[in-house]
């Protein structure tokens, strides 16, 4: 007697719902809304009140953006690994 089994290698995707696909909830939307506006009000300060010139300002702006996405892009990696063990 003989049981098919479905073999799947370590590199093959999971199976199941792709989380892409999900809609996006509005508290995320909320959250992207207030970081932005910090983001942007964090370039104006910069430029306006401290005077230090826009391209420092954008820099600063920029360096920010990127640093947050990073982190954001480490939890999700960190709670999708967790998620599929």
């Amino acid at each position: 007697m003989t049981v098919d089994r479905e073999v799947r290698s370590e590199t093959d995707p999971p199976t199941g719902p792709d989380p892409a696909s999900e809609p996006v909830s509005r508290a995320t939307l909320l959250a992207y809304a207030v970081v932005a506006a910090l983001l942007v009000g964090w370039v104006l300060f910069g430029w306006l009140v401290q005077r230090q010139g826009i391209v420092d300002s954008l820099g600063e702006g920029l360096g920010a953006a990127f640093t947050l996405l990073l982190i954001v892009s480490v939890v999700g990696s960190i709670r999708r690994h967790r998620r599929h063990e």
